[in-house]
Protein backbone atom coordinates (compact mmCIF):
# COMPACT_ATOMS: atom_id res chain seq x y z
CA UNK A 1 0.00 0.00 0.00
CA UNK A 2 1.10 3.60 -1.16
CA UNK A 3 3.03 5.76 1.98
CA UNK A 4 0.59 8.38 1.41
CA UNK A 5 -2.59 5.83 1.61
CA UNK A 6 -1.03 4.50 5.00
CA UNK A 7 -0.30 8.26 6.41
CA UNK A 8 -4.12 9.30 5.59
CA UNK A 9 -5.44 6.25 6.90
CA UNK A 10 -3.42 6.46 10.30
CA UNK A 11 -4.52 9.72 10.83
CA UNK A 12 -8.00 9.86 9.63
CA UNK A 13 -8.15 7.09 12.38
CA UNK A 14 -6.54 9.19 14.82
CA UNK A 15 -8.72 12.28 13.97
CA UNK A 16 -11.67 10.40 14.32
CA UNK A 17 -11.92 8.31 17.71
CA UNK A 18 -9.28 11.49 18.89
CA UNK A 19 -11.82 12.73 21.82
CA UNK A 20 -10.89 15.21 24.18
CA UNK A 21 -7.93 17.09 22.39
CA UNK A 22 -4.35 17.11 21.76
CA UNK A 23 -3.31 15.65 24.90
CA UNK A 24 -5.76 12.88 25.15
CA UNK A 25 -4.87 11.61 21.99
CA UNK A 26 -1.19 11.81 22.50
CA UNK A 27 -0.44 8.49 23.19
CA UNK A 28 -3.33 7.53 20.35
CA UNK A 29 -0.90 9.77 17.82
CA UNK A 30 2.42 8.03 19.67
CA UNK A 31 1.61 3.90 19.57
CA UNK A 32 0.53 5.02 15.15
CA UNK A 33 3.55 7.17 14.25
CA UNK A 34 6.41 5.93 16.96
CA UNK A 35 5.89 2.23 17.48
CA UNK A 36 3.40 1.08 14.58
CA UNK A 37 4.75 2.74 11.86
CA UNK A 38 8.51 3.97 12.97
CA UNK A 39 8.09 7.49 10.99
CA UNK A 40 9.85 9.46 14.47
CA UNK A 41 11.60 7.93 17.18
CA UNK A 42 10.21 8.67 20.77
CA UNK A 43 12.70 11.75 21.06
CA UNK A 44 11.64 13.05 17.89
CA UNK A 45 7.92 12.22 18.99
CA UNK A 46 8.34 14.48 22.28
CA UNK A 47 10.18 17.27 20.71
CA UNK A 48 6.67 17.63 18.23
CA UNK A 49 4.77 17.69 21.39
CA UNK A 50 6.71 20.36 22.56
CA UNK A 51 6.74 21.97 19.09
CA UNK A 52 3.14 21.82 18.23
CA UNK A 53 2.41 23.03 21.80
CA UNK A 54 4.04 26.21 21.54
CA UNK A 55 3.06 26.86 17.32
CA UNK A 56 -0.47 27.93 16.72
CA UNK A 57 -3.46 25.54 16.16
CA UNK A 58 -4.21 22.53 17.55
CA UNK A 59 -1.48 20.36 19.22
CA UNK A 60 -2.65 17.37 16.69
CA UNK A 61 -3.09 18.73 13.66
CA UNK A 62 0.32 20.57 13.91
CA UNK A 63 1.45 17.06 15.06
CA UNK A 64 -0.12 15.48 11.72
CA UNK A 65 1.12 17.79 9.49
CA UNK A 66 5.22 17.78 10.55
CA UNK A 67 4.59 13.57 10.69
CA UNK A 68 3.32 14.03 7.55
CA UNK A 69 6.40 15.59 6.05
CA UNK A 70 8.45 13.57 7.83
CA UNK A 71 7.23 10.57 6.56
CA UNK A 72 7.26 10.87 3.18
CA UNK A 73 9.59 13.82 2.63
CA UNK A 74 7.50 16.47 1.15
CA UNK A 75 4.58 18.86 1.53
CA UNK A 76 2.24 16.49 -0.13
CA UNK A 77 3.10 14.24 3.03
CA UNK A 78 1.85 17.35 5.63
CA UNK A 79 -0.78 17.78 3.53
CA UNK A 80 -2.46 14.78 3.67
CA UNK A 81 -2.14 13.93 7.13
CA UNK A 82 -3.30 17.16 8.07
CA UNK A 83 -6.10 17.20 6.12
CA UNK A 84 -6.76 13.19 7.23
CA UNK A 85 -6.73 13.93 10.86
CA UNK A 86 -9.35 16.98 9.79
CA UNK A 87 -11.63 15.20 8.22
CA UNK A 88 -13.12 12.87 10.35
CA UNK A 89 -14.19 15.43 13.64
CA UNK A 90 -15.25 17.21 10.04
CA UNK A 91 -17.76 14.47 9.53
CA UNK A 92 -18.60 14.10 13.47
CA UNK A 93 -19.69 16.92 13.91
CA UNK A 94 -21.89 17.37 10.59
CA UNK A 95 -23.72 14.23 11.85
CA UNK A 96 -23.58 15.42 15.69
CA UNK A 97 -25.37 18.96 14.28
CA UNK A 98 -28.01 17.23 11.97
CA UNK A 99 -29.01 14.60 15.24
CA UNK A 100 -28.06 16.79 18.35
CA UNK A 101 -31.76 18.36 18.55
CA UNK A 102 -33.23 14.76 18.58
CA UNK A 103 -30.80 13.45 21.31
CA UNK A 104 -29.77 16.19 23.32
CA UNK A 105 -31.93 15.38 26.69
CA UNK A 106 -31.86 11.84 26.31
CA UNK A 107 -30.98 10.62 29.58
CA UNK A 108 -28.82 7.57 27.62
CA UNK A 109 -26.75 10.32 26.05
CA UNK A 110 -26.35 12.36 29.01
CA UNK A 111 -24.89 9.32 30.72
CA UNK A 112 -22.54 8.10 27.90
CA UNK A 113 -21.01 11.72 28.15
CA UNK A 114 -20.22 11.25 31.97
CA UNK A 115 -18.68 7.90 31.17
CA UNK A 116 -17.07 9.68 28.44
CA UNK A 117 -15.23 12.63 30.74
CA UNK A 118 -13.24 10.47 33.47
CA UNK A 119 -11.98 8.41 30.04
CA UNK A 120 -10.21 11.54 28.74
CA UNK A 121 -9.11 12.12 31.78
CA UNK A 122 -7.25 9.22 31.75
CA UNK A 123 -6.07 9.61 28.06
CA UNK A 124 -4.56 12.80 29.39
CA UNK A 125 -2.25 10.94 31.95
CA UNK A 126 -1.61 8.68 29.86
CA UNK A 127 -0.20 10.48 27.38
CA UNK A 128 1.91 12.08 30.32
CA UNK A 129 3.51 8.68 31.75
CA UNK A 130 4.39 7.88 28.21
CA UNK A 131 6.16 11.05 27.69
CA UNK A 132 8.16 10.19 31.05
CA UNK A 133 11.05 8.30 29.99
CA UNK A 134 14.85 8.29 30.22
CA UNK A 135 14.86 10.23 26.85
CA UNK A 136 13.28 13.24 28.30
CA UNK A 137 14.01 13.14 32.16
CA UNK A 138 18.25 12.46 31.03
CA UNK A 139 19.59 14.10 34.38
CA UNK A 140 18.40 16.21 37.88
CA UNK A 141 17.86 19.36 36.37
CA UNK A 142 15.15 17.78 33.79
CA UNK A 143 13.64 16.70 36.42
CA UNK A 144 13.62 19.91 38.78
CA UNK A 145 12.23 21.74 35.41
CA UNK A 146 9.08 19.30 35.42
CA UNK A 147 8.88 20.01 39.00
CA UNK A 148 8.80 23.60 38.82
CA UNK A 149 6.54 23.74 35.86
CA UNK A 150 4.14 20.98 37.63
CA UNK A 151 3.87 22.86 41.00
CA UNK A 152 3.64 26.41 38.48
CA UNK A 153 1.13 24.87 36.34
CA UNK A 154 -0.87 24.32 39.71
CA UNK A 155 -0.67 27.78 40.77
CA UNK A 156 -2.27 29.30 36.87
CA UNK A 157 0.77 30.56 35.73
CA UNK A 158 0.81 30.84 32.09
CA UNK A 159 2.08 27.91 29.78
CA UNK A 160 3.77 29.86 27.35
CA UNK A 161 5.22 31.68 29.82
CA UNK A 162 6.75 28.64 31.46
CA UNK A 163 7.43 26.97 28.22
CA UNK A 164 9.68 29.94 27.02
CA UNK A 165 11.65 30.07 30.98
CA UNK A 166 12.11 25.82 30.08
CA UNK A 167 13.34 26.71 26.59
CA UNK A 168 15.95 29.37 28.09
CA UNK A 169 16.81 26.94 30.87
CA UNK A 170 17.46 23.87 28.62
CA UNK A 171 19.60 26.54 26.63
CA UNK A 172 22.11 27.22 29.58
CA UNK A 173 21.49 24.21 31.17
CA UNK A 174 21.89 21.95 28.23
Amino acid sequence: MSLYLVLFWTFFKIGLFGFGGGYAIASLIQDEVVFNHQWLTVAEFTDIMAISQVTPGPIAINCATYVGYSATGSIWGSLIATLASCLGPFLLVCLVVVGLQKIKNNPYVEYAFQGIRPAVIGLIASAALLLANTENFIDIFSYIIFGVVAIASLFKVNPIFLLVLSGIAGYFLY
